[in-house]
């Protein structure tokens, strides 16, 4: 892969990833590279849309990155994969990863193939000790390949787990402790979880380690006529998940948040009124968290 240098008049590499951050989408890049709005604090990339690729791609990146932190956020090595990572893009994202002097990179607790099928869809693993172990170890893998901080994220699933099992949050922590792991917790994920499966979304909340999330996500959800939530990040944020947002910061304090908006990507005036509601948010939980 070819590397690329990088010479801005304003690095922003060193700067302490905080606050609020937004995606940065193809659909609405150009807008946002060109009025660069000051309540964005950073943006998250995908890092398959850019390695080994250059183009519109990596000219959006470049720019993005003369005023904006950088965090990756991984679509396609699902840490309870049980076929062999492709060595060649771990190393290419190693690189990558190194190139954009990230603070951490996050993939998924999930499967996302069998075989040679890749699902695009993120499917979840059973609640299992053995799921456990070869999540663990397939975690620490990934981490070693790429040379980076790995966070796992917590995924939305649709269907009942055995009765045998863990409940999911104690499956996650159990992952997370194992592979001495850091967490991007998606807050949105566990309030449809809460509601298609009847938990209690902030005793979820209640278990997490604290000291292993640096990063949260939020984002909107489709609710079908029988009632079945589904995690689309193409709504807006529903004020349930921005209340569960709240509970969350004053349990794990300033931890950055992200609004995702992948789909029915709106006018960017409407995500930003969106990034305001989440500010008010971040700046009250957290000044109780510092209160306390």
């Amino acid at each position: 892969m070819r590397r690329r240098g990088f010479s801005f008049e304003s690095r922003v590499m060193d700067r302490e990833v905080t606050g609020i951050g937004i995606g940065l989408r193809y659909d609405l890049a150009v807008e946002l590279l060109e009025r660069r709005p000051e309540t964005v604090s950073w943006v998250e990339i995908h890092p398959e849309n850019y390695v080994d690729r250059g183009g519109r791609y990596q000219e959006m990146l470049d720019l993005a990155r003369r005023d904006w932190p950088v965090i990756t956020h991984g679509l396609s090595t699902c840490l309870g994969a049980v076929e062999p990572f492709d060595a060649g893009y771990l190393a290419q994202l190693g690189d990558f990863l190194r190139e954009l002097e990230i603070p951490w990179h996050s993939e998924h607790l999930c499967l996302g193939q069998a075989g040679d099928r890749f699902f695009h869809d993120l499917l979840p693993l059973p609640f299992t000790e053995e799921a456990a172990t070869i999540a663990s170890q397939r975690l620490a893998e990934v981490r070693d390949a790429i040379g980076a901080p790995l966070a796992l994220e917590n995924v939305s699933y649709y269907a009942p787990q055995g009765t045998n099992g863990l409940a999911e949050v104690d499956f996650v922590v159990e992952v997370l402790e194992r592979a001495d792991a850091k967490l991007l917790l998606d807050v949105n994920n566990i309030y449809v979880n809460s509601r298609n499966f009847d938990f209690d979304p902030k005793a979820y909340i209640d278990k997490i380690p604290r000291e292993r999330v640096v990063q949260i996500h939020v984002a909107g959800h489709h609710v079908r006529d029988d009632g079945l939530r589904i995690d689309t990040h193409g709504q807006p944020v529903p004020d349930d998940v921005y209340d569960l947002l709240s509970y969350t910061l004053q349990k794990v304090g300033a931890v950055p948040v992200l609004l995702e908006r992948d789909n029915n990507i709106p006018p960017l005036d409407e995500l930003l009124s969106e990034v305001d509601t989440l500010w008010s948010i971040y700046r009250s939980a957290t000044e109780v968290t510092r209160a306390g």
